[in-house]
């Protein structure tokens, strides 16, 4: 069980840090031109969009690091429950705009961060 914890951690983690990283780094026009399930992005400014950025980075760090250097490894059942409230919030974006497909992506993201944060706070301390 923590082996599965650890890789779809390592993923997720990745994943969101990427993400974070591109919208602390990228202008609004350029991260909204990078596919066209962005359209999410007009209803935020460009400050707001760092600030999310900055939170995904964050949240990833806290999926990794806490248990990694094993320094109050706590913090990373809590960073999984932070990153499904995040979801939670996309997801109601998605609600807000109607796109019921991306939406779906957004709920399955929140049930991963679910189920992190459950076998995390299952398996204290980390095996």
């Amino acid at each position: 069980m923590n082996t599965a914890l650890w890789i779809i951690t390592a993923i997720t983690a990745v994943g969101f840090a990427v993400g974070g990283a591109s919208l602390l780094l990228m202008s609004k026009k350029k991260y909204r031109e990078l596919g066209a399930n962005q359209h999410w992005v007009d209803d935020f400014s460009g400050r707001h969009l760092k600030v999310i950025g900055t939170i995904k980075l964050i949240g990833a760090i806290g999926l990794i690091l806490p248990a990694a250097v094993g320094v109050t490894p706590v913090l990373v059942p809590i960073a999984a429950c932070g990153l499904m409230l995040f979801m939670a919030g996309a997801a109601t974006t998605r609600f807000r705009r109607s796109e019921w497909g991306y939406m779906a992506g957004d709920v399955v993201f929140l049930a991963v961060f679910a189920f992190l944060a459950w076998g995390r706070f299952d398996l204290q301390p980390f095996a």
